[in-house]
C-alpha cells in the first residue's frame, strides 16, 4: 500500500495486531479467532446452525501463522489506544483506495466495550463504509438500551442462528439482518451473488448498505 508507509503506520499496525485481507472482499478486515466467539462457539456444536460448518474453523484459518495473528488481534482489543490505532490504519487504507471495511471475517464481538470501541473507530473514519455482521444480539441491545447509537457509516447486520430460519423478528434500523439458506430454499430478501461470481463480492456492496433490510447467504 503506497500511502501507508512510515513509522506511524507501522506503530499502529503492531499495536492492533495488523489487518486481514480476505480475497473475496473489496477491502480490508479485522479477524479474531472463531473459537473465541461467545454465541458462535455454542452454535458450532449444534447441527443445522449457521456456525455448524464454520469456514473460519477450517482451511487457511487453521494455519498456525493465521491463528497467531488472530490471537494477537484478540489480545489487542483490550488495549486503551486500540481505537486510535485502528482509525489510523483504516484511514490509511481508505486513502489507498479501499473505502470498505469488514469487521470479523472470523470471530465476533467480545462484549459491549468492544462494540463501543468499534463505534469510536467508525466515527473517526467517516470516509469508510463499515460492515459489522454479528450474532451477539444481547451485546447490541445492551449498547442501544444504554443510549448508544451507530454512526451513519456503520452497518450492523444481525445474523439468524439457524440455516433456513427467518430473519430475527422485530429488527429495523439502526441495524439490519442476514440469513443463511440452503440451495433448495427460497432466498429471503437480497441473495448474495458471490457463489455465482467466483466466490467474490465483485461490484456488490449490499452487506454495507443499511437500506437493504436482509442479505441472504447460500449455506456453505
Amino acid at each position: 500500500m503506497a500511502s501507508v508507509t512510515g513509522r506511524k503506520f507501522q506503530t499502529s499496525w503492531h499495536a492492533v495486531g495488523g489487518l486481514s485481507r480476505p480475497s473475496k472482499m473489496p477491502g480490508y478486515a479485522y479477524s479474531l479467532p472463531a473459537s473465541a466467539c461467545l454465541v458462535g462457539a455454542q452454535l458450532a456444536r449444534i447441527p443445522g446452525s449457521v456456525c455448524s460448518s464454520c469456514y473460519a474453523l477450517r482451511g487457511r484459518y487453521t494455519f498456525p501463522n493465521v491463528q497467531r495473528a488472530m490471537q494477537r488481534r484478540l489480545d489487542a482489543i483490550y488495549y486503551s489506544e486500540w481505537s486510535h490505532h485502528m482509525a489510523i490504519l483504516i484511514n490509511a487504507t481508505h486513502a489507498d483506495g479501499h473505502p470498505y471495511f469488514r469487521w470479523h471475517d472470523s470471530g465476533d464481538l467480545q462484549g459491549e466495550g468492544h462494540l463501543r470501541k468499534i463505534v469510536e473507530v467508525a466515527m473517526a473514519t467517516p470516509g469508510t463504509h463499515h460492515w459489522l455482521p454479528t450474532r451477539e444480539t444481547g451485546i447490541i441491545h445492551k449498547f442501544l438500551n444504554g443510549g448508544g447509537n451507530f454512526p451513519f457509516n456503520l452497518t450492523v447486520r444481525i445474523s439468524t442462528l439457524m440455516i433456513d430460519a427467518a430473519p430475527p423478528a422485530g429488527v429495523s434500523l439502526p441495524y439490519v439482518t442476514s440469513t443463511v439458506s440452503s440451495k433448495s430454499a427460497t432466498p429471503i430478501g437480497y441473495r448474495c451473488p458471490a457463489p455465482t461470481q467466483g466466490n467474490n463480492c465483485g461490484s456488490c456492496r449490499a452487506c454495507w448498505n443499511r437500506k437493504i433490510q436482509n442479505v441472504d447467504y447460500l449455506a456453505h
